[in-house]
């Protein structure tokens, strides 16, 4: 019912042919300006480790559902993935933030997708779900929002399940620790450690299965999520040299 754990990579490394696939490698115009700008900024404030990235499929639509402890996340994540292996990554932010200027106008140039929060905006799973089909790398935070309390979890939201479900697509769990220490949600933080360790890690891809319909389905899918959401957050806290 909510979809079984994948051990063999082969499975989800397999094309599909029902759908179409972008590879790796083929970063736009965009993307190939930034990384190198950015990427010297994410090496001054943190000292990064990065581990299972064999797990991230190469191309082919794929869904990264990662824990949101920091405004830091999305864009760590997407410069990580971007600068090892090539992809583009699309993430749900939101929408206010296209409204504000320079923010906006980049989000626009890396075709990120807006989400109104807290409104229950199917219009943006809907575009999140078209993005996933033609072959993307979407990434999501399945708690919603910044969780103000690293330690623990917060409830696993629907969203994943309603775009892994219909798409079929891999769901890779990514635990993240230490961006929170540079910008928790209070807002950004110049404490010590200057340099603090960020732990990135990616564990093995999840291949859904069930109907979207059905709201068991969708409540196993998270639930099986959660769990292994749960054991890359500890991994990578563990990764961070910070004790659980």
């Amino acid at each position: 019912m909510g979809g079984r754990e994948v051990t063999d990579r082969e499975h989800v490394h397999e094309p599909d042919a029902s759908m179409p696939l972008v590879a790796g490698g083929e970063l736009n115009r965009w993307w190939r300006i930034g990384l190198p700008i950015v990427t010297p900024f994410v090496r001054l404030m943190f000292r990064t480790h990065v581990e299972g990235l064999e797990h991230l499929p190469s191309s082919g639509a794929t869904i990264v559902a990662f824990n949101h402890i920091s405004a830091l996340d999305g864009p760590v994540l997407a410069i990580e993935i971007g600068r090892r292996i090539k992809r583009e990554s699309r993430f749900l932010v939101a929408a206010e933030f296209f409204h504000r200027g320079f923010s906006g106008w980049i989000l626009r140039r890396y075709d990120q997708i807006p989400i109104r929060r807290g409104e229950g905006d199917d219009s943006a799973l809907e575009a999140a779900l078209d993005a996933v089909r033609e072959g993307v790398l979407l990434a999501m935070a399945p708690e919603g929002t910044v969780n103000a309390d690293p330690d623990t979890l917060m409830r696993i939201r629907s969203g994943v399940s309603r775009i892994a479900l219909p798409s079929g697509a891999p769901v890779v769990p990514v635990g993240i620790w230490g961006t929170h220490r540079r910008w928790p949600r209070s807002g950004l933080s110049w404490e010590r450690p200057w340099r603090p360790r960020l732990a990135i890690v990616f564990g093995e891809p999840l291949l859904p299965s069930g109907d979207e319909d059905d709201d068991a389905d969708v409540e196993a899918f998270g639930a099986r999520l959660r769990r292994h959401l749960v054991r890359q957050v500890e991994r990578a806290r563990s990764l961070s040299g910070e004790p659980p």
